[in-house]
C-alpha cells in the first residue's frame, strides 16, 4: 500500500498549467490518500468524501488565507464540514497542504491518530461534527463572531442534502436572514444518496432553489465537480456581499472511482448504495486505487509531468505502535491485551437478533409500527421494511420529528418501535421522548451503537450518555441484552409484557464472545444472573462488551487466587431488591462494569438503591466506566485507554 506525501503536492503546485488542471491532479492525489487512510483504517467514508473532494480542494487551494495567515490567525478563512462522515477526504486535503503528517493520516481512526469524525483537536479541523444538522447554525456564529471582533476571513459550511432532513438547518437559514449575518456561505454537497438509498426514496427535499430562495436566500446551483463552475459559485458569493449565499453542489457520490460513483454503483447494488461507509475489500481497494493512479498518470503525461512518486507507507518513519498505546495513566498497553483482543472475535450481532426478532412480532401484531431515521440496514430493520411495509414508517434523518410522531402513533392506540443511534435519539430527541412518556402511552425505543464501542467514529457517534438522560424519566424501563438469546427475551418483554416506555440499549458490533446464560434462562422482572464463580467480589456488568471484559478480568484473577463473581444485568434502571441482597450477601467488595460514563449509569442507580434500603452496609463500592470523553481508536486501544479491559479491571480490582 502506498501514499502520496506531502512533497509530491508541493511539486505539483509549483508547475506552470492552468488551475482547472492542476487542482484537478491535486484532487485526484487527494481521492488516492484518502482511499489509502480509509482501507489502513478499516473503515470511514468514502462516497461523500469523494463526491465533495472538489469542492474542498478549490477552496483550501484556490480561495482561502488559510496557508497566507496561518491555521490559528483570527483573521483566516474557515471552512468546515457539517456532515463531519466526509472528514477522510478534508483530512487528505490537510496532509496535502503540510496540515496534517504522513503519520497522522495513516492513522485515521487510532487512538492519538485523528478521528472518523472531525474534532477540533485535529490541526486545520474547526469545528466538531458528526452529529448532522448543527453546521449552519455553527458556521452563523463564527461569522457574527468575526463581525464583533473586527476579524476578516469567510466561513464556508459544508453540508449534505440527507442532513437537510434535520430541522435545525430550517432554523438557521430563517435567523441568519433576520440577524443579517452575511460573514458565510453554505454548500450542499448534493450528491442525491443517503447512507445507502436514494434522498427521493428516503424524504424528497422538494425543489430546493425554491425551497431556500423563499427564506430570503440567493441560491446558485453548480456542477459540484466542475471547478469553472465551482468559481462561477464564489465569484456569485463575492458580488452577493450583502446577502445570504447558498450554493448548491450537484455532484456524484463515489466521484472518481467509477464502479463507486452512485450512478453506477446503485444499478449494481440492486438500488442500494454500498460504498457510503466502510473500508472496501482488498480487491475493489486495488481496482479503485489503479483506477485513480491511471488517470494521474494520464494528466501527467498530458502535461509533461515528472511523475508522482509513490511511497510504500511501511518506509514512512511510524513510530504509532510503541508511542501512542497508551492508556489514561500514559501507561503501556501489554502485548498480552492486544493478542487477547484479537482473538476474541465472533460473527455474533445483538441487533441481527433484534432485526428478527420484529419480523416476527410484526407478523402477529398489525399495532406493531417500526419507525426509521435513515438507518435500516445499520439497525438491521431491512427485513422489516421489505417484507411488512405497511407496518413501516422511514422518517429520514429527523430525529426529533420521529419521536413526536411515534408519540401521536401511541396516543392512537398503536405500538411503535422508534429506532437509530442511541447517542442522536438519546440526546436530540430527548425532550420529545419526555414528552411523550408524560403522556403515559406504551413506545419502544430501540438505542443502537449504545457504548464506547466501535470507537473509530468517534465522540459523536460514541453513546455514553444515553442511560442518564433517560433513566430519570419515570415510567421508562432500559434493558440492555448480552447475546441474541437475551434479545429475543428482553424484546418480548418489551412488546408483550411491559406496561410502560421501553429502550432496549444494543451494541452495533460483533460481540467479542459467544456468552453463555443458563440452561432455560429467562428474563426476570429487575434481577440478573451469574454468569461464573467467584467468592471473594461481584461485579454487575452488561452488554456484551463489557461482559467479555469482565470475564477476561475474573480468569485472570482466579489465577491470583481471587475469585470475581461476574453478574450479567440486563435491567439498567429497576431492581428487585431482594434479590440484589442476596447477590450481595456473601461479598464484602461490589463492582459496576459501565459501558457508559460513571455518572449517570447502572452503578449509580445500583448504589442509590443498596443505601435506599440500607443493606450496602460496610461493603466497599467501585464504578469502573469511560471517565472524560471517550477515546477513538480501535476496541482495545478504546478499552485500555479508559482502564476498563479485562487486563486493567484485574490489575484495578487487585490494587483497590
Amino acid at each position: 500500500m502506498d501514499l502520496i506525501k506531502k512533497q509530491e503536492f508541493d511539486k505539483i503546485k509549483n508547475i506552470d498549467i492552468s488551475v482547472y488542471d492542476k487542482l484537478e491532479l491535486i484532487a485526484e492525489m487527494c481521492r488516492y490518500n484518502t482511499l489509502v487512510a480509509v482501507k489502513k483504517a478499516g473503515s470511514g467514508h468514502l462516497g461523500s468524501s469523494l463526491s465533495s473532494m472538489d469542492i474542498v480542494v478549490w477552496l483550501y487551494y484556490n480561495e482561502m488565507n488559510l496557508l497566507e495567515v496561518g491555521i490559528d490567525n483570527p483573521d483566516r478563512d474557515i471552512y468546515f464540514s457539517s456532515k463531519g462522515h466526509d472528514v477522510p477526504g478534508q483530512y487528505a486535503v490537510l496532509h496535502s497542504l503540510g496540515i496534517l503528517s504522513d503519520e497522522k493520516l495513516l492513522n485515521l481512526r487510532r487512538l492519538n491518530g485523528i478521528d472518523g469524525h472531525p474534532d477540533i483537536g485535529i490541526p486545520g479541523i474547526e469545528a466538531n461534527s458528526g452529529s448532522l444538522g448543527m453546521g449552519i447554525s455553527k458556521a452563523k456564529g463564527m461569522a457574527w463572531a468575526k463581525e464583533y471582533q473586527k476579524f476578516k476571513g469567510h466561513v464556508y459550511v459544508m453540508t449534505g442534502d440527507g442532513e437537510f432532513q434535520e430541522g435545525q438547518n430550517f432554523e438557521a437559514l430563517q435567523t441568519s436572514v433576520q440577524q443579517k449575518i452575511y460573514g458565510f456561505t453554505v454548500i450542499m454537497d448534493h450528491n442525491k444518496v443517503q447512507s445507502d438509498k436514494l434522498i427521493e426514496e428516503i424524504v424528497s427535499l422538494g425543489n430546493l432553489d425554491e425551497k431556500l430562495a423563499s427564506f430570503g436566500w440567493e441560491v446558485f446551483r453548480i456542477d459540484g465537480n466542475d471547478y469553472k463552475s465551482i468559481e462561477e459559485a464564489i465569484k456569485f458569493r463575492k458580488n452577493h456581499p450583502d446577502k445570504n449565499v447558498f450554493i448548491i453542489a450537484d455532484t456524484i457520490k463515489g466521484k472518481g472511482v467509477s464502479f463507486m460513483e452512485h450512478t453506477q454503483a446503485l444499478e449494481t447494488g440492486n438500488g442500494l448504495y454500498p460504498w457510503h461507509a466502510g473500508a472496501p475489500d482488498d480487491i475493489n481497494f486495488e481496482k479503485a486505487i489503479t483506477e485513480i493512479k491511471e488517470r494521474i498518470i494520464k494528466l501527467e503525461s498530458s502535461h509533461n509531468i515528472i511523475p508522482i512518486i509513490y511511497t510504500d507507507i511501511a518506509e514512512i518513519s511510524n513510530n504509532y505502535e510503541t508511542k501512542t498505546h497508551l492508556n489514561s495513566l500514559g501507561e503501556p498497553i501489554s502485548e498480552a491485551a492486544i493478542n487477547n483482543h484479537k482473538s476474541n472475535v465472533t460473527s455474533e450481532y445483538i441487533v441481527e437478533a433484534y432485526g428478527k426478532a420484529l419480523v416476527n412480532a410484526g407478523m402477529f401484531h398489525p399495532e406493531l409500527i417500526v419507525l426509521d431515521a435513515d438507518l435500516s440496514s445499520d439497525c438491521r430493520l431491512r427485513g422489516f421494511e421489505n417484507n411488512i411495509t405497511e407496518q413501516f414508517i422511514e422518517n429520514g434523518i429527523a430525529e426529533q420529528d420521529m419521536v413526536s410522531m411515534a408519540g401521536g402513533l401511541a396516543r392512537l392506540g398503536l405500538l411503535p418501535i422508534v429506532n437509530s443511534f442511541a447517542s442522536f435519539l438519546a440526546s436530540r430527541a430527548n425532550e420529545q421522548i419526555y414528552n411523550n412518556a408524560t403522556e403515559k402511552t406504551k413506545i419502544i425505543y430501540g438505542f443502537h451503537f449504545a457504548g464506547l464501542i466501535p470507537a473509530g467514529p468517534g465522540k459523536s457517534h460514541q453513546s455514553i450518555r444515553d442511560i442518564s438522560l433517560i433513566g430519570a424519566l419515570p415510567n421508562v424501563e432500559i434493558l440492555q441484552p448480552c447475546n441474541p438469546i437475551e434479545t429475543t427475551l428482553v424484546f418480548d418483554y418489551c412488546v408483550k409484557t411491559s406496561k410502560q416506555n421501553c429502550v432496549i440499549r444494543m451494541n452495533i458490533s460483533p460481540s467479542p464472545r459467544q456468552l453463555q446464560l443458563p440452561n432455560n434462562y429467562m428474563l426476570t422482572y429487575g434481577k440478573g444472573v451469574s454468569l461464573n464463580h467467584g467468592n471473594d467480589a461481584v461485579l454487575f456488568g452488561y452488554g456484551p462488551v463489557m461482559l467479555n471484559e469482565a470475564l477476561i478480568a475474573s480468569d485472570l484473577l482466579q489465577k491470583e487466587g481471587f475469585g470475581l463473581n461476574v453478574i450479567n444485568m440486563p435491567w439498567l434502571n429497576r431492581v428487585d431488591i431482594q434479590w440484589l441482597k442476596s447477590v450481595i450477601e456473601n461479598h464484602k467488595h461490589i463492582y459496576v462494569l459501565e459501558d457508559h460514563s460513571i455518572v449517570g449509569g447502572l452503578g449509580d442507580f445500583l448504589l442509590s438503591k443498596l443505601v435506599e434500603n440500607n443493606i450496602l452496609d460496610n461493603r466497599s463500592f467501585v464504578k469502573f466506566g469511560v471517565e472524560g470523553y471517550p477515546a477513538c481508536g480501535t476496541p482495545i486501544e478504546a478499552l485500555n485507554f479508559h482502564r476498563i479491559d479485562g487486563i486493567s479491571l484485574a490489575k484495578r480490582i487487585l490494587t483497590k
